[in-house]
């Protein structure tokens, strides 16, 4: 990639108008190169989102990016696109590579990572992921066998580069996505470090579904006279998600939950801890509703073979603590129940962010005990969001209606504990998924 001076990309920057933010097209239409387009017909995918439209042009230009839409928005291909198209044609060094992702969990690189691998091929071009919770060494072969792209958690990249492994003085284009999670997470010193070992000529993309003052840190120190790109509101959820806050006793809480969890609907559940999804999962599995759980108690390979089975179908409930409140893309999320309200508004439009997404309809259920009650009115008022609200008892009406026909009882296993399984096994799922990844404890993420 060439590096333009700043005033020749000011410049080209006037002279880039040939697709306007919000413009009807296909991604060959804003420029997208023949290979790309090729590659994500193969997908399916033919017509940029909104996010996508508004950035490329400017993002394929070689402009800074500052970008933000909910998630779901599509942020993912915005970004990749013009980092693939941006990366073509240039010669890596071991150790060195011309293109990096910061992201702040585990889930999402892996994400991201399934998203750039079929561009990066078609360019014939390289990704890796860099985090933590799994041994280094494939990430330091990876690195001196001259990848091009590197997907990162900012904890082990800044390990590796201590270690001599890793080297970003050749960064030609770097993102960072979700920053605002990173900030919520506390990842902004280090991700100030690895920015400031990027070149500063280079191109910047800095991606993420809220701009407040702990992104605008990032953006005032690193982007150069960034196109701005905003296609929603922040605030607001999307228009075809359907609220409802259930008040229900407490201790009618764990059936209240299987009995929306029981239908034939794609359920997401949300706890507030790690011991909270343990401890659901068990006892919905105890009722017959088997449930997968993520959280950060699991070991990398347990959390991700959990996670494939709940995208692909093969479970249809996970219990999960807000690490997948961001970030993690499964489409057809029917249902979200919030079984433990989050404590503040950003979280819940997160968390309820995995349904309705790219113009799905969805619906989401928070739970809330009488005694709650006060701090979950200001959280909705907060979010911008006017529940349905009702009282209802494991056998209401309401329940069955949400959760549609049941998809019968499932008699649970007798409970294994596997404390050192390899990690070789098909996705294990059910009542067998609750067993296997009970006996999981890893080292906390980074």
């Amino acid at each position: 990639m060439t590096v333009l001076p700043l005033d020749e990309t000011r410049a080209r920057r006037r002279r880039h108008d040939r697709a306007k933010p919000g413009a009807a097209g296909t991604f060959a239409d804003f420029g997208v190169p023949e290979p790309l387009v090729t590659s994500l017909t193969g997908a399916g995918i033919l017509t940029p989102f909104p996010i996508q439209a508004a950035a490329l042009p400017d993002a394929l230009a070689g402009l800074d990016i500052l970008g933000r839409g909910r998630t779901g928005s599509g942020k993912t291909l915005a970004f990749s696109i013009p980092l693939v198209a941006g990366l073509a044609d240039g010669h890596t060094l071991a150790c060195h590579p011309r293109g990096l992702v910061l992201v702040p969990t585990r889930e999402l690189a892996s994400q991201v990572h399934a998203v750039l691998a079929p561009l990066a091929a078609a360019m014939n071009l390289s990704v890796t992921t860099i985090f933590g919770g799994i041994g280094q060494n494939p990430q330091v072969t990876a690195l001196r066998n001259r990848v091009d792209i590197v997907v990162a958690c900012p904890g082990r990249l800044a390990d590796l580069i201590e270690q001599g492994h890793c080297h970003l003085d050749d960064v030609e284009i770097s993102v960072v996505d979700e920053a605002d999670h990173m900030a919520d997470l506390g990842f902004l010193p280090v991700v100030r470090r690895l920015m400031e070992a990027t070149p500063p000529e280079g191109q910047r993309m800095l991606f993420s579904a809220t701009l407040d003052k702990a992104v605008d840190v990032l953006v005032r120190r690193f982007l150069s006279d960034p196109a701005v790109h905003s296609v929603d509101s922040a605030a607001a959820a999307p228009a075809a998600m359907v609220h409802h806050l259930l008040t229900v006793a407490p201790g009618d809480r764990v059936r209240v939950v299987a009995a929306l969890a029981g239908g034939n609907n794609r359920s997401l559940i949300f706890t507030r801890t790690k011991h909270g999804a343990q401890k659901l999962a068990r006892q919905l599995a105890g009722a017959g509703v088997p449930a997968a759980e993520l959280h950060g108690n699991l070991r990398q390979g347990a959390r991700e073979r959990n996670l494939a089975s709940f995208s692909s179908g093969t479970a249809r409930v996970l219990v999960a603590t807000d690490i997948a409140a961001r970030g993690i893309h499964v489409d057809g999320i029917d249902l979200v129940i919030h079984a433990d309200p989050p404590t503040e508004h950003k979280a819940y439009l997160h968390r309820s962010g995995r349904t309705a997404r790219a113009g799905a309809a969805g619906v989401v259920i928070t739970l809330q005990s009488p005694a709650q009650a006060g701090d979950v009115r200001v959280l909705m008022r907060q979010a911008g969001v006017a529940p349905l609200t009702a009282s209802v008892s494991p056998g209401s009406a309401l329940l069955r209606s949400i959760a549609g026909p049941s998809a019968g009882r499932t008699v649970p296993a007798a409970p294994a504990v596997i404390r050192d399984a390899p990690v070789t096994a098909a996705p294990a799922t059910g009542s067998a998924a609750v067993a296997l990844s009970a006996g999981y404890r890893g080292r906390r993420r980074r």
